[in-house]
């Protein structure tokens, strides 16, 4: 090559490294014992006679030895009669006790010979996103069926409930959950009833990963009262709150958007009777985060009449606290959804709606 020079460089080998292998096996935590410990608890019920379609399959849960069944209104719904299927197979009709169209649960009791097994209740608020939880029931009659997923999200609200004063703040998971499974168990990594599933979001009405529970803390809250009473005795602040939004932050000096706002209190109800303000914001009732209006008024629906209980709010750019005892509902009376996603706590039918 005329004038032209190749020039080829050559590394010295660098001292070869002492090789570790890392496996790619994910270790996951045995769910073998939460199984064996709720799968005798969860049930299969058929209503008989319902109008317009002959029958209705779902799922329960025994909540209480003597056979106390926990279920969703809506498997329940309309029925003549209902047949519950126990683990070991026996058959049992039930009587209803309470059913609550808000919250979308019911309560059952069937006579057996024996004390049966019944779940525990655990701290659905002590759920972590991306915790391990359990799906439990008997979906397109398949009994006793076991699928596992994670917690997704908390606080979720799909408009599924059809009550006025409807709850909705769902524990969302993406368990495996189909028809046939509604009312049955959701169950944390001990095998403790963290939730009651209730709802799919399904473009096919078959699973695509969005599965909603009604809350364990709101649920055992729920079927107390309908044990109880056979209704629920829900408690009332007396405000108007809306979810507050990064503006509604930002002019109240908050670094970042969270609680619910005070858009209206009603004279002489528990807010305003604290003290409470219009532009208030609502961090926390009793220590439990409030971060949307759906999510305060399950909250809320935890709380029997006259329990007094401590709000943390934001006023001023400062962080304040009041003990407030809260009022209560009459059976007829019912919260309504005002606006874009603004909601009535008052439940006094005389409030402008």
């Amino acid at each position: 090559m005329s004038g032209a020079f190749l020039f080829q460089t050559y590394l010295a080998p660098a001292a070869a490294p002492e090789l570790s292998y890392v496996s790619n096996q994910i270790e996951r935590p045995s769910l073998t014992k939460s199984v064996q410990a709720i799968l005798p608890t969860v049930v299969s019920i058929r209503g008989i006679g319902v109008a317009s379609h002959g029958s209705t399959k779902g799922s329960g849960v025994i909540v209480d030895e003597a056979g106390y069944i926990a279920t969703n209104h809506h498997v329940i719904d309309g029925s003549e009669r209902i047949r519950v299927t126990l683990y070991d197979r026996r058959e049992l009709w039930a009587e209803v006790i309470g059913s609550d169209l808000d919250t979308d649960l019911a309560l059952l009791k069937v006579e057996a010979d024996e004390l049966l097994a019944s779940a525990v209740f655990g701290d659905s608020d002590s759920l972590q996103i991306g915790d391990w939880l359990l799906a439990i029931g008997n979906p397109f009659g398949l009994r006793s069926t076991v699928t596992a997923g994670i917690l997704s999200a908390r606080g979720r609200s799909i408009d599924a409930l059809r009550g006025e004063a409807r709850i909705e703040s769902f524990l969302q998971t993406d368990a495996a959950v189909n028809p046939g499974s509604s009312g049955g168990a959701l169950v944390n990594d001990r095998g403790e009833l963290i939730g009651i599933n209730t709802a799919i979001l399904s473009e096919s009405g078959r699973h695509e990963g969005f599965n909603f529970a009604i809350p364990g803390n709101l649920a055992k809250r729920v079927l107390s009262d309908l044990k109880n009473y056979g209704e629920v005795r829900r408690a009332t602040l007396g405000v108007y709150v809306q979810t507050v939004n990064d503006a509604q932050a930002r002019t109240a000096g908050m670094q970042r958007a969270k609680g619910v706002i005070l858009k209206r209190l009603i004279a002489g109800e528990a807010a305003m009777r604290s003290g409470l303000e219009v532009g208030d914001i609502l961090l926390s009732i009793d220590g439990i985060s409030v971060q949307s209006a759906q999510q305060m008024q399950e909250v809320l629906s935890r709380y029997e009449p006259g329990a007094s209980v401590r709000l943390a709010y934001w006023r001023a750019k400062r962080n304040r606290s009041v003990r407030v005892t809260l009022g209560g509902n009459e059976p007829a009376q019912r919260a309504k959804l005002v606006g874009d996603d603004m909601h009535n706590f008052n439940l006094s039918p005389e409030v402008e709606q």
